[in-house]
């Protein structure tokens, strides 16, 4: 079985480099104009329930049934969101919270290690229930830190956490041969499915 794990398109806080965490932040014009529809047809794609992530899997995959899951949201940055590092540079909680190499609980949010456990529970209960039933296809459309997580908890060949975020409306395709026996995915390929500027 093939894995798509993707990241959403632009938003007008990536472009500004805001934390937006579980805010629902909508595409920018610019990031649903350079969508372009993907060169797979998957029956159901399985979503954050946030916008952003959900408008991108409407363009990008216009036929399939769209299934939200709650903990495939983003991690939520608590009082860091909405803001960038440098409207933070002098804040003592952002810089203790990066100090600590983003490790510890954001102030009012999760820490990373809270994020990655939720969100890599949420995906390995969609691998393992898409192998149950003979799937040949797995489409998962969700944001840079849900790949972060999932990539380096379960991808071959290993790489750190930061390694592993693609670009807007891109990401990794995965192969589920070692699931079952391994508990890894193997590296197969990337996608992307924007338009270069």
């Amino acid at each position: 079985m093939k894995v798509y794990l993707l990241r959403h398109g632009q938003t007008e806080y990536n472009v500004d480099k805001r934390y937006q965490g579980t805010r629902d932040i909508p595409l920018s014009e610019k990031g649903r104009a350079a969508l372009r529809r993907a060169d797979i047809e998957p029956d159901t794609v399985y979503v954050s329930p946030l916008c952003r992530a959900v408008d991108t899997a409407r363009v990008l995959f216009p036929a399939a049934r769209l299934v939200p899951v709650h903990d495939l949201r983003e991690m939520c940055f608590g009082i860091f969101e909405g803001r960038n590092y440098v409207e933070m540079e002098r804040d003592p909680d952002y810089l203790a919270w990066v100090g600590d190499d983003c490790m510890g609980r954001c102030p009012g949010g999760e820490s990373r290690a809270e994020f990655s456990d939720r969100t890599c529970a949420a995906f390995a209960s969609l691998v393992d229930e898409a192998l149950a039933r003979g799937a040949e296809m797995l489409v998962v459309m969700a944001h840079g830190g849900t790949q972060m997580a999932v990539m380096e908890r379960y991808a071959c060949p290993r790489r750190d956490y930061y390694t592993w975020c693609a670009g807007n409306a891109a990401g990794f395709i995965l192969d589920a041969a070692r699931w079952q026996t391994h508990g890894l995915l193997d590296l197969a390929g990337e996608a992307c499915y924007a338009e270069e500027a």
